[in-house]
């Protein structure tokens, strides 16, 4: 419940933010409008890409680190 709620405000947040830019620049209430759907919508189509791509470079960044370690057991990952 409170992470619908949380999400929900975080949108709800974004959508205002992207209005108020869009109005203030342009003085146009439709330009706004317009900006607080689409904006929110493009973010939710690149964010997956982007976590997919640093996903992507953390891994082969990995990879470089176990290869440069002199010490095997200085990539093991150790619990506390």
């Amino acid at each position: 419940m409170v992470t619908a709620a949380r999400t929900t405000s975080q949108v709800l947040l974004h959508m205002g933010v992207a209005f108020g830019v869009m109005w203030a620049a342009t003085g146009s209430l439709a330009f706004g409008g317009v900006a607080a759907v689409v904006e929110p919508l493009c973010n939710v189509a690149l964010l997956p890409l982007h976590d997919r791509l640093w996903a992507r470079i953390q891994k082969r960044l990995d990879a470089r680190r176990h290869k440069l370690s002199p010490i095997p057991e200085a990539n093991a990952f150790k619990p506390a």
